[in-house]
């Protein structure tokens, strides 16, 4: 059902980390991408998938800017996927 988005938000948030980002936003969304990680390969209850999506999303809000325009557009993107899958539960 959200396996191909589950995917997406991992690849945005792995693709951060290619990016020159700031050193406090590299370590939120390092800790964003270990998560969007275990949901993206795991097969969990959705209640478990809500709690984590949940989980990556007070962890973006911890993000204002990464200071690189290409991280930040990954970073809305995952946003997006997050707050969309988080409608669905």
């Amino acid at each position: 059902m959200t396996d191909e988005r589950l995917q997406a938000l991992h690849e945005h948030l792995a693709e951060t980390g290619e990016q020159p980002v700031e050193r406090t936003a590299s370590r939120w969304l390092g800790e964003a991408e270990a998560v969007a990680a275990d949901i993206a390969e795991g097969d969990i209850s959705d209640d478990v998938l809500t709690e984590r999506l949940t989980t990556v999303d007070h962890i973006l809000s911890q993000v204002d800017s990464t200071a690189d325009a290409v991280a930040d557009d990954h970073v809305e993107a995952a946003r997006e996927i997050v707050d969309a899958l988080l409608e669905e539960q």
